[in-house]
């Protein structure tokens, strides 16, 4: 019912910028909370910035400061906008969103596909 399109992933020099975004769309349903996560080869998944419908944030303490997450609901899409890149920052970046669905209701996790961050030294 909910399906996430990301987009701004690639590759960076250490100390550069970029800019994730992702986009949800579906029927019926409306955002609890959007976020993003990443997996690095080895690791298991962690939360890097979520923001809440109520605009609450939450970022990992490892990108705190460099990291800033925002949103444009009416589009139903969140941004992370990534500074001060570092090669340990680089993972597949996944959006997430935690979405009610209006029909029923109930509250559901959805996953986009994952965007490549790659930052080298």
């Amino acid at each position: 019912q909910v399906q996430l399109a990301e987009s701004g992933g690639g590759l960076v020099q250490a100390g550069g910028s970029l800019r994730l975004s992702c986009a949800a769309s579906g029927s019926s349903f409306s955002i609890v909370a959007m976020g993003w996560y990443r997996q690095a080869p080895g690791k298991q998944r962690e939360l890097v910035a979520q923001m809440t419908s109520g605009g609450n944030t939450n970022y990992a303490d490892s990108v705190k400061g460099r990291f800033t997450i925002s949103r444009d609901s009416a589009k139903n899409t969140v941004y992370l906008q990534m500074s001060s890149l570092k090669p340990e920052d680089t993972a597949v970046y996944y959006c997430n969103t935690e979405a009610l669905i209006t029909t029923y209701p109930y509250k559901k996790n959805y996953w986009g596909q994952g965007t490549q961050v790659t930052v080298s030294s």
